[in-house]
């Protein structure tokens, strides 16, 4: 699935460059999700709905269409194994270049620092709450959800998590993952030593971003 997802992305490029590309797919894949599941729709929701109809006037209907067919793609590597895919997919098909300044740790790195570190007294009445402040994908975090499962425990039901990162592509990346992977989150937009989130506060609600099982839904 993923060198199917990077031929494909390769194959849209042209007018747009291929992290042009990868980065309109994740923040459509992102709205679809998350206005997909909202039950009321408020200024927050047509904001992004605004921001959906302008990528859909970028692209064009056949490549919403693919966007569509990818993200499906997506769900269906992320359900045969819990990993960084779009991390690995930004990676692999060498979608960055210095200018971005972006790499994302490979996933087995994620995943021994979440076994060495990982409580031993996790469950569903003591769930594990992580603070990510630079969630970056989510790769942290999937990592975490991997050594649950490894461990015989639902990650869906003993897993709370709050995930911050100052650029818009990693909340999209992390907020598309938690969401296939049904984990209960809140991914915001910020510079988490400037504004740190915080959901009783006034962040701005357009930079935050639930999962649907945050929401109390699943996919």
């Amino acid at each position: 699935m993923v060198k199917e997802i990077i031929k494909r992305i390769g194959a849209m490029s042209g007018e747009y460059s291929e992290y042009e590309i990868f980065t309109d797919w994740v923040k459509a894949c992102a709205i679809c999700i998350s206005n997909s599941t909202d039950l009321i729709h408020g200024n927050v929701w047509k904001i992004r709905e605004e921001q959906f109809a302008d990528l859909a006037k970028r692209h064009g209907g056949e490549r919403m269409q693919e966007f569509a067919e990818m993200m499906g793609m997506l769900a269906m590597a992320m359900e045969e194994n819990i990993e960084d895919v779009l991390g690995r997919i930004y990676m692999e098909g060498e979608f960055g270049n210095k200018s971005t300044g972006q790499f994302f740790t490979q996933f087995h790195l994620s995943r021994l620092v979440a076994e060495a570190s990982m409580p031993e007294n996790v469950s569903e009445e003591n769930p594990l709450v992580l603070n990510e402040p630079s969630s970056g994908g989510g790769g942290m975090i999937i990592a975490a959800a991997r050594v649950l499962k490894e461990r015989g425990l639902n990650y869906q039901h003993c897993m709370e998590v709050v995930a911050q990162d100052l650029d818009w592509k990693g909340v999209y990346m992390t907020y598309v993952q938690l969401s296939l992977l049904g984990i209960k989150a809140a991914v915001a937009q910020g510079n988490t030593l400037a504004e740190a989130f915080d959901d009783a506060g006034d962040y701005p609600k357009e930079r935050v971003l639930y999962t649907p099982a945050k929401k109390g839904l699943l996919l």
